[in-house]
Order: structure tokens, then sequence, then C-alpha cells
């Protein structure tokens, strides 16, 4: 499959984020939080404004264990321990956290709900862009279920199995649905339909790594 045309819409200065990081949870184990749209994960080569350094100044031993791109919003988890670091790195690489993102996506989906299994790799020549790669591209997965649909966009329930650079994106992209303000992915239409990009994630669900029971944590969607 061939990867998508690259588009002209990406800035990689973004501009600051004004917007504050809510706290959802809290305790000795880990944070919880609702990462603004436009505000990076951690520091990137020139802007340092980000979730992880905006929580060092009341959590200085907070580490970063989940990453969201720039432009999703919704929940994020970080770890305050050693031992919480370790626990919720081996509950990713395990996937025994389960997330869920909610999108809106140009068009009407064919199918209510249906996999996406499609492999990913990096594009070295267009950095920060990923592209489908059936021979050599790594095994990438999301499920999905439509929740809605109207005036030409879907409103859709994203359930990644793989945590790849990107694979929410490109993956709506790849069958036809891009989703709307997307700069990376998205045709014109699809990009200027929305002024943010329209993915939140709105559900973490993982067993907490100090009482070792199931919690879930669920955010409203801004769109």
């Amino acid at each position: 499959m061939l990867p998508p045309e690259k588009t002209n819409y990406t800035f990689h200065i973004p501009e600051p984020c004004f917007e504050p990081v809510q706290v959802v949870f809290t305790d000795e184990h880990l944070l919880v939080v609702c990462k603004p749209s436009g505000l990076l994960s951690v520091p990137g080569r020139i802007v340092k404004d980000c979730v992880l350094n905006r929580m060092l100044v009341d959590h200085p031993d907070v580490r970063t264990v989940h990453r969201l791109d720039l432009d999703t919003s919704g929940l994020m988890m970080l770890a305050l321990s050693k031992e919480a670091t370790s626990d919720l790195n081996r509950q990713f690489r395990e996937r025994t956290i389960k997330k869920e993102y909610i999108a809106l996506v140009h068009g009407e989906l064919d199918n209510v709900e249906g996999e996406i299994d499609l492999p990913i790799r990096a594009d070295p020549g267009n950095r920060p862009l990923q592209v489908v790669d059936l021979d050599s591209g790594k095994a990438s997965l999301t499920r999905y279920q439509v929740i809605d649909a109207e005036e030409g966009y879907s409103r859709v329930r994203l359930m990644p199995v793989t945590g790849r650079s990107h694979q929410l994106r490109l993956h709506l992209s790849a069958i036809g649905h891009p989703i709307l303000g997307c700069d990376l992915y998205a045709h014109e239409e699809a990009f200027k339909a929305r002024d943010r990009l329209s993915l939140h994630a709105s559900k973490l669900q993982f067993y907490h790594p100090g009482t070792k029971k199931l919690v879930t944590f669920e955010s409203i969607v801004p769109f």
C-alpha cells in the first residue's frame, strides 16, 4: 500500500499552549491528568513546555510512562515512584492497559464496528510521518465502533491494541476516513473541517500499581 500523500499543513514549532493540565487523580503512586490539545507530553528539541515539566513543579519525582501526540487531548498517566514506573511499563508491554479514544472522522464508515490491521513504520525522509508498509512495517491493530454519523462525518470510538506512533491517525486515513483537523494524514477538506485534531483520549483502564485493583478513568470529550 502506498503511503498517503504528504501534506504541507504541519508546523514543527507549536504555538504556546495556555490551557491548564487538569489533574484527574493523584496519590503516592501515580498521576492521571487530562492534557489539552496543543501541549507536548514531554519536552521537545525547541519547546520545553509540556505535561511532564508542568507536573514536576509539584511532583519532583514524576516519571513519564505514557504519551499523547501534541494535538491529541485527553487522559494521560504518569508515575510517582520507581515501583509504579516499573509496574505500569509492564502493563503496557503486556497490553493489559485498555485505552479508548473518541474521534470525528471524514465520511461514513461502511461497518459499524471492525478492525484496522495495517503494519506501520516510520518514513525517514518525511519525519515525523509514519507510513503503512505491508512488508516491513510493525504489526499495528486498531479496533473501532461507530457511535453516530451526520453531516458527512462520523463519531467513532477507537480502541488501539498496539501503540504505534500516529497509529490512529494513519489507520483512519488509510481506510479513507481521516480524522478531522489532522495536519499530517488528512486531505484538505478533512483538515479544514475542524480547527484542532478531533481526537481525544477518553478512557484509561489499568491495575493500580499500589492496590493492584482495576481502576477506570474517563474524560468528557471536548468536541
